[in-house]
């Protein structure tokens, strides 16, 4: 892969660039860089089970933190308990500066399936699940998911679930709240019973539904956190995703990370691997500058507004 410094350097001459993106934005009353790694990667197939290679999924955790790496993305119920317990294995005590964001509102069934558990007791027992098993005595953030009807987001109240979340806030056990696979309508009922911190939803260059979502959110400084960057792209929107990739000497991954960053300053990334080398490959994207004419061909890959699609 041709450096992305150099190509970045050319591409430049022959369009102007877009404004570089920040490189930090905040999450809570924190601020982080905005490229953060995703765990969700690291248990077993299916998100189920230990991993394959319990080492190579140590090494990724802390070569991420190595990097500079000071947010990371997860939830008990993935595995479940072992992506949590491999971040305790790998980094605990942890740095002062690494916010770990975690999730709350489903469990694993023994045949690996994702059951609804947004009940009070359910996320009592959620929150003492991840403070045990990533060995803290406070979360830096917790996400409320939001199950809903159907893979992708679907109205409906949250008032309860999110409100005994606040409950356990209020008691020292969470220090910021945030929403996960939700509408405006649910953030708006959500921030009439506490500061939402962050929301995750999917988001990509197809993707584009929350788009005036992402931009409500930037003007009430609230981080918007996007997931499946590459999911749900069909081959011939590929296509022009790869063509600009290979123009810039960099690859699809890190040209849609890249064309995030440069969407709106509160977006911050989570990109999971469980590879050494696409963790470094993904943490560049955020030294792609993309010039204006680049940005104008992937902006097209949304004009048609495509729906969310299951996440």
């Amino acid at each position: 892969m041709t450096d992305i410094t150099t190509a970045r350097t050319s591409a430049s001459a022959a369009s102007p660039a877009a404004p570089s993106p920040s490189v930090t934005s905040r999450l809570g009353d924190r601020t982080v860089k905005r490229v953060g790694y995703g765990a969700m990667q690291l248990a077993g197939p299916g998100v189920f089970g230990p991993p394959k290679d319990r080492d190579a999924a140590l090494a990724v955790l802390r070569e991420a933190v190595a990097r500079g790496v000071d947010h990371i993305d997860t939830s008990d119920y993935y595995g479940p308990h072992i992506t949590n317990q491999l971040i305790r294995e790998a980094l605990h005590p942890y740095p002062n500066e690494l916010v770990i964001v975690t999730k709350v509102g489903a469990v694993r069934g023994a045949d690996a399936s994702w059951i609804p558990a947004a009940q009070p007791a359910d996320l009592v027992r959620a929150v003492h699940d991840n403070l045990r098993n990533l060995g803290v005595d406070v979360l830096d953030v917790v996400n409320m998911r939001h199950m809903g009807a159907g893979h992708g987001p679907s109205e409906g109240s949250i008032e309860a679930p999110f409100s005994a979340l606040a409950e356990l806030q209020r008691q020292g056990l969470i220090r910021h709240l945030g929403l996960s696979n939700v509408t405006a309508a649910q953030v708006a009922e959500a921030r009439g019973i506490a500061p939402v911190a962050c929301v995750q939803n999917q988001y990509n260059l197809a993707h584009r539904a929350d788009d005036a979502l992402v931009d409500a959110l930037l003007g009430m400084g609230i981080a918007y956190v996007p997931f499946f960057p590459l999911g749900g792209i069909t081959p011939l929107q590929s296509s022009i995703l790869s063509d600009v990739a290979g123009e810039l000497g960099a690859t699809p991954m890190q040209v849609a990370l890249a064309w995030l960053l440069h969407r709106a300053t509160n977006i911050l990334l989570i990109p999971g691997t469980a590879s050494l080398d696409h963790l470094r490959q993904n943490l560049r994207a955020a030294e792609l500058t993309l010039p204006e004419g680049v940005l104008a061909r992937l902006n097209a890959i949304g004009e048609k507004n495509v729906s969310p699609a299951a996440a």
